[in-house]
């Protein structure tokens, strides 16, 4: 693309921040990469016309940016980025600059939005929930390396590093998870440990067969709520530990005991995820 000028790139650019000409209306801001080209103004029109309905502005297309909502004027950079049918879109972390709620309604309308236009993006984000519900694929890099590529749930379930691990998803990297019950003497002995694998009970009878056998007890040390759980941080022999409880259970308290169950570890040998699953429920450790 070097050898070609900008105009001809078929390159979308949609900005951290709007970037929106503040003098320009919703369909003058849209409409500007297509006078660039030098486009029809029957032509301009008709493609502004379907934008405003694809982004579910068509009512708004009068309207200046500082007559705007934050979603409204970031879906107003989209459709400009769209405008001249561009192969490529490539976006900058461009919901940073909107609250969260309004956040988590654009990444879906984004996906969908992309999907239905067919176009190949480029989404760069600092938000591990925000790559993980928009990307068709994920690629992880670390100090301008490449850690890992692959679809989100691969490597949410099969991350290949420790950094991936600790990157993707709440996680607690442990240097020696033979300290805990259950858990045979592989080499190395880092592991990663996510809420999910834990089981925490107020009482032993909380937790079912067989696992008292390797049940560890462990002293709460907080608890945060999360809106449809608690999360619960409890240390057990020295490491704290993160994992979740429902609402609907008996409420722990920070100084509380309680017991820990934990079902599975992730172990790292090299460029492979060791799922190393408690004696208690073993069935033989799977290379993925």
């Amino acid at each position: 693309m070097n050898d070609l000028p900008p105009g001809e790139r078929g390159i979308g650019f949609l900005f951290q921040s709007y970037t929106l000409f503040k003098h320009m209306t919703v369909f003058e801001n849209i409409a500007f990469g297509l006078r660039v080209k030098k486009l029809p103004d029957a032509e301009i029109s008709a493609r502004i016309k379907e934008l405003a309905e694809l982004i579910g502005l068509k009512n708004f297309t009068r309207r200046y940016p500082l007559q705007l909502s934050g979603g409204q004027r970031q879906r107003v950079a989209f459709a400009r980025a769209l405008a001249p049918n561009p192969e490529l879109l490539l976006l900058d972390e461009p919901f940073a600059a909107i609250d969260a709620k309004v956040r988590q309604e654009l990444r879906g309308w984004l996906k969908q939005t992309i999907h239905q236009l067919g176009i190949t993006a480029i989404f760069v984000t600092h938000d591990q929930d925000e790559a993980v519900e928009v990307a068709d694929e994920i690629i992880i890099t670390n100090r301008g390396r490449v850690e890992q590529a692959g679809v989100p749930i691969e490597i949410y379930q099969a991350p290949r590093t420790p950094f991936v691990a600790k990157f993707i998803g709440e996680s607690v990297q442990v240097a020696d998870y033979t300290i805990f019950k259950g858990f045979d003497d592989y080499e190395p002995h880092e592991g990663i440990l996510r809420p999910e694998f834990l089981e925490i009970g107020a009482t032993i009878e909380e937790m079912p067969q067989p696992m008292p056998v390797t049940t560890e007890k462990g002293i709460i040390r907080g608890t945060y709520f999360r809106g449809s759980m608690i999360q619960i941080d409890i240390e057990v022999k020295g490491q704290l530990l993160k994992g979740f409880r429902g609402l609907e259970q008996v409420p722990l308290r920070e100084g509380d005991e309680a017991f820990v169950f934990i079902h599975k570890i992730y172990g790292f040998n090299g460029t492979k995820t060791r799922v190393i699953e408690n004696a208690a429920k073993r069935r033989e450790s799977v290379i993925i």
